[in-house]
């Protein structure tokens, strides 16, 4: 799998709740189980040439789930921040938090800036994980921001160019994706990097999230290399 492996890729980890529904489990089951998966596709996706690997965690719209969902889903964060000091150390991964952290519990803010902060120069799988994310409310915060530098004088209007733009969202300084998958049979992005995928490949598999392995994300990489990426050239006979 080593020719033509895409250099960043970017998930959306759909489908916890239909799994554990499918097995007559508590959603939460769902999501515990889709926590472990993401562990699991980190290692396989290093170990496959992957440089680095975005996965949609938690949307802003996520927070009108229902209250047990979203206690389950912080506690599993809570967790992961816990356990993912060592675990990154370990295994030289550089871990970052996209989203607007804001509105997280405070306990959870200063887990996430200690775990940046500490694996910041580690040269492993970059591992970035959206958090409190959606698209639109990330480039909404990057024309506010780019506003008061124009108030401030810092900034012209006729200096704003697509470079400005994308040194303000979330994912300032890391490569665009090169291919999105999603799982669990639905064909949307859901608010997810708008931006940022301008250009890659999608990949859809009605494998849920839970189940899905390094098989799966084989034949996402397979599928990804057998595409003619032109990038709007026009193709040659």
């Amino acid at each position: 799998m080593e020719r033509n492996v895409p250099n960043h890729v970017a998930i959306i980890l759909d489908g916890n709740g239909r799994w554990a529904k499918a097995k007559g489990l508590p959603r939460t089951a769902g999501h515990i189980q889709g926590a472990k998966t993401v562990e699991a596709i980190c290692e396989d996706a290093y170990n496959m040439g992957i440089n680095y690997l975005t996965v949609y965690a938690f949307s802003t719209e996520n927070w009108s789930r229902p209250e047990k969902e979203v206690e389950t889903l912080m506690k599993l964060l809570r967790d992961y921040m816990k356990n993912s000091l060592k675990r990154a150390q370990k295994n030289n991964m550089c871990v970052r938090v996209l989203g607007d952290k804001s509105r997280l519990a405070e306990d959870i803010r200063k887990s996430i800036e200690e775990l940046e902060a500490a694996t910041k120069d580690n040269t492993g799988l970059h591992f970035q994980i959206a958090i409190n994310y959606g698209s639109r409310d990330e480039i909404t915060r990057a024309v506010k921001k780019l506003s008061q530098k124009v108030a401030s004088g810092e900034l012209s209007p006729e200096e704003i160019d697509e470079a400005h733009i994308a040194s303000e969202l979330d994912t300032a300084g890391l490569p665009d994706p090169d291919l999105m998958i999603r799982t669990s049979g639905e064909q949307r992005i859901s608010n997810y990097m708008l931006w940022q995928l301008a250009y890659a490949e999608f990949y859809f598999t009605s494998v849920p999230w839970p189940d899905f392995n390094k098989e799966e994300l084989e034949k996402a990489v397979l599928a990804y290399r057998n595409r003619d990426r032109r990038f709007g050239l026009v193709k040659e006979d």
